[in-house]
């Protein structure tokens, strides 16, 4: 989960997302509208009875926060909470088989941080036919899909290109939340397949942007016109907009391939390189 706004728990029954599932939250910044849903979660996990783990990375502050609530209200999670704190950007701070996690630093009022998510490569996808006509043994299955190729018991070698096919390209994601124009993690970002840009004001309030360190539409689409990104989801638009098209419309005058943040919108993380 990325962010945990007020509401969270609403949304997620809403839209039929499996609570349990989260095992890993990362908040980008400690202004309200980014975390006062997460005190909330983590009593629901408490009285639902939730026992596996739970890690929750966000800037230095949040720990005691949280810790507080649960100690005047006489409460101890029955699952394991465990706190990162994040200090930096550049910093990986999550991995296991498939992705990776790191830090962007962000230029807000406050420490402020973004993520960028990275699958990993995956193995080579084995021919079922290569297995059939070669025969080849169980046992040789996980070193071919690695790159090896197949050397049979006559020592004939089979070349790992006809026995495999490419697997697909790891994808990435980056979530830039909270933050002025500025360009310090272009290189960080660089061809990313979706970015997720704030976008809070029109252009026509740039001066109001500047002020707030916040962007504009046009702002997060120079972002992802510089990035050579894939794609670019906007969001954070402020209150006093009621016509979201109009953030669409500034942006596409930049990149075109934009397209807005909604609640509940699902949208699929294409491969840049496929897109193409």
């Amino acid at each position: 989960m990325l962010d945990c706004s007020e509401g969270a728990q609403k949304q997620l029954r809403r839209m039929r997302l499996p609570m349990m599932k989260i095992d890993h939250i990362f908040i980008s910044h400690l202004h309200g509208d980014h975390y006062l849903g997460l005190a909330g979660l983590l009593f629901s996990y408490h009285l639902i009875g939730r026992t596996k783990p739970l890690n929750i990375f966000a800037p230095e502050g949040l720990q005691e926060i949280i810790e507080l609530q649960f100690r005047v209200s006489d409460h101890k999670p029955a699952y394991p909470l465990h706190f990162h704190i994040v200090r930096e950007g550049g910093q990986q701070v999550y991995e296991d088989k498939n992705i990776t996690v790191e830090t962007i630093a962000m230029e807000h009022r406050i420490p402020t941080y973004g993520y960028l998510f990275r699958e990993k490569q995956a193995l080579r996808n084995i021919r079922k036919d290569a297995i059939e006509h070669y025969n080849i043994p169980i046992e040789h299955i996980s070193k071919i899909k690695s790159g090896k190729d197949l050397v049979r018991d006559n020592g004939e070698i089979i070349p790992n290109h006809k026995l495999t096919k490419d697997p697909p390209a790891p994808r990435s994601y980056a979530f830039c939340s909270d933050t002025g124009y500025t360009e310090q993690y272009l290189g960080q970002i660089k061809n990313v397949d979706l970015l997720y840009h704030e976008a809070t004001f029109l252009h026509d309030k740039v001066d109001i942007a500047r002020q707030k360190t916040h962007c504009t539409g046009i702002d997060a689409a120079t972002i992802a016109k510089k990035a050579c990104a894939g794609q670019l989801l906007i969001g954070h638009y402020s209150a006093r907009y009621d016509d979201m098209k109009l953030f669409e419309k500034e942006a596409k005058r930049v990149f075109p391939d934009t397209i807005l943040a909604q609640e509940g919108l699902c949208v699929e993380i294409g491969n840049k390189e496929n897109r193409e």
